[in-house]
Parts: C-alpha cells; structure tokens; sequence
C-alpha cells in the first residue's frame, strides 16, 4: 500500500454527516461503482462525477458524523479518494473508513490554509502535508500502527485473512 498521496483537494464543510456523503434513500444499491458514483450526492450531486481519483478530501470538524453505515466509506473509496483530511471524525466512520482501507488524517486548522483545486502532498505514515501552492507543511498526528497495519493489508477483512492463512 502506498503511504504517499498526491493530488488536489476538494475542500467541505464541518459536520458533513453520512447521510450527505452517502444519502439513505440509495442504501438499496449494492454495486461499489455506484455507490462510488452517488458519493457526496447530499453535500452536491455533481461532485463525484468531477473528482479526480486519487484527489484528497479536506474537511472541518466532526467529518462523518451521524450513523454508523459504512456506505459512507465505500462511496468515498468507489468515488476515488485516496486519502480524507479533516479536522477531526466521528468515532464510528473513523473505525469504518479504517476497516475499510480508507486512510484518514487528522489535522487541526488546516480548512483554514487549504483551497479546492490546490495540489497537496501527503505522507500518512509521517503524518506530513505539503500545500504545493505556499510550500506550507502541517504535521499532523501519525496513524497508529494497528490502524496502520489495517490499511496496509487493505483492510480489516483481508487482514484477518492474511492471519488465517487464508488469502485473498
């Protein structure tokens, strides 16, 4: 798995809850893709059609707060995010976006420097970002080495695997 990630931010809001990035009255669709396609349908239903793969998402305070579905993380992996930056998370789509194989870091004041469309640099495992526009570092917490170790085998259900010698 890589731990650097390089592309442009698309910048939300604080409180951006399941229900925006993946809202309840699509929970009957199954198929990753389109859950991919229809992610961040309450914040905008266009975003996902315009998010480049890879691109990185920049959020306030309390990013995936409101229920438990893991819908919400599916869509942002399917919609092609490589990393989630905000502020802070909710506890429950933290632990989901984690078991899923979605990266996430925190990291204090930075919707503040960070504009959509701006080309950062992250480094997960150093907890390191670079804005390309100003230069501008922000050292943010590291992932722990268990969330980390999650990631790295692409998630909870294919770590688990690896251990029962099970494979893919």
């Amino acid at each position: 798995m890589d731990t650097s990630f390089s592309g442009s931010a698309l910048v939300l809001g604080k409180n951006i809850d399941t229900d925006q990035i993946f809202p309840g009255r699509f929970l009957e669709i199954t198929d990753p893709v389109e859950i991919g396609k229809l992610c961040l349908y309450g914040v905008d239903p266009a975003i996902a059609g315009h998010f480049q793969k890879k691109g990185i998402i920049v959020a306030g305070t309390n990013f995936g707060c409101g229920s438990s579905r893991e819908h919400a993380a599916i869509a942002l992996i399917n919609m092609g995010a490589g990393v989630v930056i905000a502020e802070s998370f909710a506890r429950i789509f933290f632990r989901n976006a984690i078991n899923l194989g979605l990266p996430l870091l925190t990291c204090s004041g930075i919707t503040g420097k960070v504009q959509s469309g701006d080309a950062l640099e992250v480094d997960i495992s150093t907890g390191k970002i670079t804005l390309s526009r100003t230069g501008e570092q922000f050292s943010c917490p590291r992932i722990g080495e268990h969330a980390m170790s999650i990631l790295q085998a692409g998630g909870i259900k294919a770590l688990f695997r690896a251990r029962l010698g099970k494979g893919a």
